[in-house]
């Protein structure tokens, strides 16, 4: 009872806060509504320098949070591209931030017409646990380069991340420019009820509709970075080593537990044998040991490891054929490490073709033709990431332009999402709206367009009384 009264107070007084933070950015904002270049430039200096200084501890509280997390990993997918974004940003803002000249129709004239980019205001930001640091960074170097303020709330289930990442911040901006938010679901739920200019939400299908229902109430625009079950098609010429070799990292990093992992491959049927064989020599080779393998990483929590056992013991009570890597042959049952695993014989009623599954699990799906593959991917609802391994240029063509996924690979997987030069988006089910890089610039900006007339007004002639001469040129030449 002593704990039940203490933890509803810890929320309480945790929701006070968020609410008064939300106020006082609120209200700073007001009172400088447009910072200039050098401003932003300075804040995204300071934000890059606070990253480099504290990058040790990040690496270390993201690897207590997971149990075990590569370093490497957390080096390459996390602090490499978050301070590539904050570099692509310092390197652009200026261009993004000049007005952009509109052509005034001949009716109109004389007069000019601009879009202005402004600040947003207060932007929102809803963290997930399996890249707490990058997909904080990222939507925050866009919001900053825009002139937002922002709010950040991070997973419950990173603590340590988020205890390290607000110390970060906190040395370089007052919470009036950017907070960090940290809490239970109750808190998370209450800061999406927020009347954000923004929202940016990362996670899964099912809580980004609650977080945008909430959002609706207070028509705060949403940007939704959700997921689903993205395919890697595997053609009938490609190399099946080359295959192989690319699809294990993208589902290997992370121990999966990453967005656009490849979810599912579709494969000809008569190279099955072939990928799988080819594919367990490659995570082999990648992990040759995983119970105390420091490059490959635990699942981060044990109910996300219960959901994918369940996964994988439905699968097995429907069908499935299962093959586990566990090269070294070791017993991690004492352990969160789930081992790379294969599974064949795969229908449409078991989980693991249903939901996303966010772990090294990579169901193999055989097709006889790449048109056939092609209907499999649009029966179903539209995923985050595509991936596609041929070499033939008229069908990688035909890929591009008959599939429909928030973002595409040719030949790899994964490092679409690092091109800071290109939008990072769903569509569908698996999202609304891009980020990254200008485009980010644009989604936590107001393009508003302004026309601009002086003393001569060029419009007196149409004003009433109507008719006349004038007017019935005017219509004579304009509407046709």
């Amino acid at each position: 009872m002593v704990a039940d009264i203490a933890y509803l107070q810890d929320q309480q007084a945790s929701l006070s806060n968020m609410r008064e933070v939300f106020g006082r950015q609120r209200a700073a904002f007001r009172g400088a509504p447009m910072p200039d270049a050098d401003q932003r430039i300075r804040q995204l200096k300071a934000l890059k320098a606070a990253l480099l200084a504290h990058q040790s501890q990040l690496i270390e509280a993201i690897d207590t949070d997971f149990g075990r997390r590569s370093a490497d990993e957390t080096r390459l997918a996390e602090i490499l591209p978050a301070i590539e974004g904050i570099n692509y940003a310092l390197k652009n803002l200026r261009s993004w931030m000049k007005p952009s000249r509109r052509r005034v129709g001949m009716a109109f004239q004389p007069g000019k017409a601009r879009v202005i980019y402004q600040p947003l205001g207060v932007v929102g930001i809803i963290v997930p646990w399996n890249y707490p640091l990058y997909l904080a960074m990222g939507p925050l170097t866009t919001a900053l380069a825009a002139g937002n303020r922002a709010m950040i709330k991070m997973s419950e289930s990173t603590p340590a991340t988020a205890e390290v990442f607000a110390s970060m911040l906190a040395t370089v901006f007052e919470d009036e420019q950017v907070a960090v938010i940290t809490g239970e679901a109750e808190v998370g739920q209450a800061f999406s009820q927020l009347p954000f200019d923004h929202l940016l939400f990362t996670g899964g299908t099912g809580i980004g509709r609650h977080v945008m229902r909430a959002a609706a109430d207070n028509l705060t625009p949403v940007t939704l970075e959700l997921g689903g079950k993205s395919p890697a098609i595997v053609s009938a010429d490609v190399p099946i080593k080359d295959a192989a070799e690319r699809i294990a990292f993208g589902k290997g990093l992370n121990a999966g537990q990453t967005c656009v992992a490849p979810d599912y491959v579709l494969c000809p049927a008569a190279r099955v044998d072939a990928l799988v064989e080819a594919l367990r020599r490659q995570f082999s080779s990648f992990y040759p040991t995983l119970a105390d393998n420091r490059d490959y990483t635990q699942i981060i929590n044990p109910r996300q490891y219960k959901r994918l056992l369940d996964y994988l013991g439905d699968a097995i009570n429907r069908g499935a054929r299962v093959i586990e890597i566990n090269p070294a042959g070791e017993d991690l049952t004492q352990t969160r490490v789930l081992p790379p695993t294969l599974l064949l014989n795969v229908n449409d009623d078991m989980k693991v073709m249903q939901e996303e599954i966010f772990g090294p699990l990579l169901p193999i799906v055989p097709y006889n033709s790449l048109s056939e593959a092609l209907d499999y991917i649009a029966d179903r609802p539209r995923p985050l990431a595509l991936y596609y391994f041929g070499y033939d240029k008229a069908e990688q063509q035909r890929l591009m332009e008959q599939t429909h996924a928030g973002g595409m690979c040719i030949n790899d997987t994964v490092f679409h999402v690092a091109q800071d030069d290109m939008p990072f988006g769903g569509v569908g089910p698996s999202g609304m709206g891009h980020y990254h890089g200008h485009e980010g610039f644009l989604t936590f900006s107001k393009a508003k367009g302004v026309y601009i007339k002086q003393r001569y007004n060029g419009a007196r002639p149409i004003y009433p009384p109507y008719g006349g001469a004038l007017l019935k040129m005017i219509y004579k030449l304009f509407i046709k």
